[in-house]
């Protein structure tokens, strides 16, 4: 299971994310990003976290440590910004804490890396519909030489439209995913070339094993799913889907 540590001290926002992560100290000495289950985006986007950097280890790519963060809101007492304020009360018990990689830089022109480590993390966003890796927000970062994936947030989109009930995994399934402005979208044919050795290494237990790392608290009941493991069974029912088509795996760039 995924570790908890308790926040101690709230450093600073980081404002350039739009749900208003901040950089926390926890009393286990470490320094975290982290990712606030009240901030606008609700804790769908946490769930995604989890997930998809579980499926990013699987498949062989660096992303940074995740702990869940135990938050006090007695600290929003010591925060001078009322935006802070209010996320902080907003987001008492369990949040996500991503490690803080000291000195690691954002990519922001062209990524030096082997063609397998490019097609690897094209072949994790088509699976799962990421949206957020164009030249324009790679979500990419460079610590100590090596490539490091971060910010899932935005896959896994079919749960956003669980607000009336759990929708159908087919239809997830068989959605096509746009390459298009894709940081490695000259690794599509790797990708595809890469794709039975990937599959090969998951299943409904290994998303079962996945879905058992998000807390309770972030799966929030809707209809057809009222308890936390019936939306983790939801959730692995969309991923085996996926993982049974290829629809959403892109061509090789003519």
């Amino acid at each position: 299971m995924i570790h908890t540590v308790t926040v101690t001290r709230y450093v600073t926002p980081l404002r350039e994310g739009g749900s208003l992560p901040g950089v926390v100290e926890g009393d286990d000495l470490g320094t975290y990003v982290c990712k606030f289950r009240g901030a606008g985006q609700g804790a769908k986007v946490l769930v995604a976290e989890v997930v998809v950097s579980a499926l990013a280890t699987r498949l062989g790519l660096r992303t940074p440590r995740l702990v869940l963060l135990d938050l006090d809101p007695e600290l929003a007492r010591y925060e001078a910004d009322e935006e802070v304020q209010d996320l902080l009360n907003a987001s008492a018990g369990p949040n996500l804490g991503i490690d803080f990689l000291p000195g690691a830089f954002g990519v922001d022109g062209q990524v030096d890396t082997a063609d397998d480590e490019g097609a690897r993390v094209l072949w994790l966003d088509a699976f799962t519909a990421n949206v957020d890796r164009s030249w324009r927000n790679p979500n990419l970062l460079v610590w100590h030489g090596d490539l490091w994936v971060i910010d899932h947030g935005a896959s896994l989109y079919f749960h956003h439209g669980w607000r009336s009930g759990v929708t159908d995994p087919a239809r997830f399934a068989a959605q096509a995913w746009d390459v298009t402005g894709h940081v490695f979208e000259t690794c599509a044919g790797r990708a595809r070339a890469l794709d039975e050795e990937i599959s090969a290494s998951l299943d409904r237990d290994v998303f079962v094993e996945m879905l058992a790392e998000v807390p309770d608290v972030w799966l929030e009941p809707v209809p057809g799913a009222e308890t936390p493991d019936a939306l983790r069974a939801a959730y692995v029912d969309f991923l085996v889907a996926r993982l049974g088509t290829r629809q959403w795996l892109p061509e090789a760039a003519r």
